[in-house]
């Protein structure tokens, strides 16, 4: 090997997969990547988009400097000078109009960040706005409700075991794309290959024939919007049928007659109609997952982005219990976490975090202390008392993935001011009074603090950085701080990063001191303090909470425990901790301390479901696709990852298409309530008739924006089609599947 060149081990930050990567560089250039074969979890399996990770690094359109807007034109200035300007314009707003003036909003690539999942909360806290907006409330909120309510923690997600499955029921999820979503599970294929290995079998419900849908068992198209209703009728026959065996978790189970009585008002043969799904098939499901060993039934995005999305995730987990399939091996179960343990149960909760405040125009529930990013572009553009005046964004892009991305980009424009961490100059932050850059990922630690929550096998890998940062950058964790600075008007000449750092640092060693049954309840943090005090940043609260956590070695109170320097000398392609284990009750924190089946609100939307029960939707309906090359709204400016063949096209059924007078390749003209585009047209069996599909996070052709690659292939925006005052009225998730469009020729 050339003296020059380095070898590099990390898992791959871009997705919930969590990938090992095998990264060689000479000098600060990357000479290849590919999958780390010694990796445990991944085993050298690798999607397009890992293999091109260091275009990220070298992009030219990158931004690495922080940046003021004066008008139309950026100006790169000193970071002194960036956030004076921050202090500055904050602080005006809060002042002036008190800090639920100041928005923040959070993009996806967050919780793909060790810095991000440890400081963007501190940044929270600090200002105190009960204006929180994620992406969260776009794609995953009903199941993290459904889990605060059931099992009390909205990180007690129960993942399916799908190592041990023999019947894996997929509803709305593409996993074969999406390598799991709210299901850490790198090379699906392998693993569903192996489960058909075994004997299994798997079935997709998906109103597209989607590449998972292809390889599996069976496939029902299902009109989209209506899986609330083919869930009741599996629940009915496991109830008729004398099939509900809620095995060794029953004793720790609340609500199971409160269930059986909700769902008696609703005729199969209605419910059937309904979603477009033979009575024959609905029983012969509900048996099949009774009668298998080790079942699992997972819902993922299709299931949330939609009307009944919560309800969705709900009846998901409910079918998986009534079938004894809950904290089961080959069912559904919880990870254990080596890190930031969640879902470690502990104290019971009075209430779940639910509707403690609402927004201000919609008067929308809070849920797990954010609002539903729909209520963003009102709450910007509705004057009065509590008006938000200024926003925060953190590796976001809400013009392109938000609801009426039209409206979406005209509010932004109305604020007083705005700030934006982000590493490109992009469709949101173009609006930016400061833009503060971010550094790439190979310029960063990582460990997937998220991810291993939610992982189908217990996991810990940490990554070190593969090029040290630019003479003059700051890491992220210190922009965050230096931002929680400015919400504090702290002197940005005292360098308060270190000072907060320790704080943060210190108010986690003293909160597992006061816990009577924590192996430090007796020791003093100050000594605690003194142990981490070689590292600094996510690097020294990693340690403390990989030390504190169920694997740790609690600063040699148990020998054979884990800290960061086990993983980083003994470790480096990764620790697999086993397979998960059951869990009930200690996963456990609601206030009953058992598993909540009937959450009442939940069973109260039932009735929201039978009142829409015989309503008939005319014309196509829209849903969403993923694609294997894209990730959301922020890769599109790699090459690698857009050429060929037009990846941004409406996909119809045959049928439709000669009905409307489209034709392949050719352009069609989509609208609907909130919106109208032209895009180009794929037509296609794989699409059930009724139905059309775009994919989502394109449309790079606004005015302002650095991304030269993009904007060659901009695609549009589907969103600009979804309607912001359409949600899911439990959790306030956006919908963006069901929605009713008109097709015609286009130009």
């Amino acid at each position: 090997m050339d003296a020059t060149e380095k070898v590099h081990y990390r898992t791959c930050p871009l997705c919930e997969a969590t990938c090992g990567l095998e990264i060689h560089t000479k000098g600060n250039e990357v000479t290849s990547i590919k999958g780390d074969k010694l990796d445990p979890f991944s085993e050298g399996y690798l999607c397009p988009k890992g293999y091109h990770l260091d275009k990220l690094y070298a992009d030219p359109d990158r931004i690495k400097k922080p940046m003021i807007r004066e008008g139309d034109q950026w100006r790169e200035v000193s970071w002194q000078e960036a956030f004076t300007e921050v202090r500055k314009g904050l602080q005006s707003i809060i002042k002036q109009n008190g800090r639920d003036a100041v928005a923040t909003y959070l993009g996806n690539p967050n919780v793909h960040n060790l810095a991000g999942m440890l400081y963007v909360p501190i940044l929270l806290k600090t200002l105190g706005s009960k204006n929180r907006y994620s992406a969260s409330t776009m794609d995953q909120i009903p199941k993290q409700l459904t889990a605060e309510w059931m099992f009390g923690s909205d990180f007690s997600i129960p993942i399916p075991d799908i190592d041990r499955t023999d019947y894996f029921l997929v509803i709305g999820a593409n996993p074969l794309v999406s390598n799991g979503s709210l299901m850490t599970a790198p090379n699906m294929r392998k693993r569903m290959r192996d489960l058909r290995k075994r004997g299994g079998k798997i079935v997709v419900i998906d109103p597209v024939r989607t590449v998972t849908a292809k390889a599996a068992d069976e496939h029902y198209a299902i009109t989209p919007g209506t899986d609330a209703y083919l869930l009741v009728g599996i629940i009915q026959t496991l109830f008729e049928e004398e099939l509900v065996d809620l095995g060794r978790a029953g004793k720790h189970v609340n609500g199971l007659s409160e269930v059986k009585e909700a769902v008696r008002g609703f005729s199969i043969e209605a419910l059937s109609a309904k979603c477009g799904i033979e009575v024959k098939v609905i029983r012969r499901l509900a048996r099949e997952i009774a009668t298998s060993e080790h079942a699992a039934v997972y819902g993922r995005m299709g299931t949330c982005t939609q009307a009944f999305g919560t309800m969705n995730s709900w009846l998901i987990d409910v079918i998986n219990i009534l079938t004894g399939n809950l904290d089961q091996e080959g069912g559904v179960m919880f990870t254990s976490p080596a890190a930031g343990s969640k879902n470690a149960g502990g104290k019971r909760k009075k209430s779940a975090r639910y509707g403690r405040f609402h927004s201000r125009v919609r008067n929308c529930p809070e849920v797990l202390g954010e609002l539903p990013t729909s209520c963003l572009a009102e709450e910007i553009e509705t004057g009065g008392e509590g008006q938000i005046k200024a926003l925060v964004t953190v590796a976001g892009n809400p013009v392109l993935s938000a609801p009426n991305g039209e409206r979406m980009e005209k509010s932004l424009g109305q604020l007083d001011f705005m700030v934006s961490v982000d590493c490109y100059l992009n469709e949101t932050t173009r609006h930016a009074n400061v833009l503060l850059p971010a550094p790439s990922a190979l310029e960063r630690s990582h460990y997937d603090l998220s991810f291993y929550q939610l992982s189908v096998r217990n996991i810990a890998h940490y990554s070190k950085q593969v090029f040290p940062l630019e003479e003059g950058q700051l890491d992220e964790w210190e922009v965050l701080l230096q931002l929680t600075a400015a919400v504090m008007n702290q002197d940005v000449g005292a360098d308060p990063v270190s000072a907060l750092d320790d704080y943060a640092i210190m108010q986690l060693i003293k909160k597992e001191c006061g816990i009577e049954s924590s192996p430090l309840a007796d020791r003093d943090p100050n000594e605690i303090f003194a142990h981490l005090s070689v590292r600094k940043g996510p690097e020294r609260m990693l340690d403390f909470l990989l030390r504190t956590g169920e694997y740790g070695d609690f600063f040699g109170e148990k020998a054979d425990g884990i800290s960061l320097s086990t993983l980083m000398e003994n470790h480096p392609h990764g620790l697999d901790l086993g397979p998960l284990k059951p869990r009930l009750p200690q996963v456990l924190s609601t206030g009953s301390g058992k598993v909540e089946l009937a959450p009442p609100l939940l069973v109260k939307d039932l009735e929201r479901l039978k009142e829409k029960r015989d309503r008939v939707q005319k014309g196509l309906l829209l849903v969403s696709r993923r694609q294997l090359q894209s990730n959301n709204s922020w890769m599109h400016n790699i090459g690698e990852l857009t050429k060929g063949a037009n990846k941004c096209t409406l996909q119809i059924h045959p049928t439709d298409a000669a009905r409307h007078q489209i034709v392949d390749k050719g352009i069609a003209s989509v609208k609907s309530v909130a919106g109208h585009i032209n895009v180009s047209v794929e037509v296609t069996s794989d699409v059930m008739e009724g139905v059309v599909t775009l994919p989502h996070g394109w449309g790079h052709h606004l005015e302002g924006i650095q991304l030269r690659n993009g904007e060659r292939y901009a695609g549009v925006n589907s969103n600009r089609l979804s309607d912001e005052n359409e949600i899911d009225p439990v959790s306030g998730n956006a919908i963006f599947n069901g929605i009713p469009v008109e097709v015609s020729i286009g130009s």
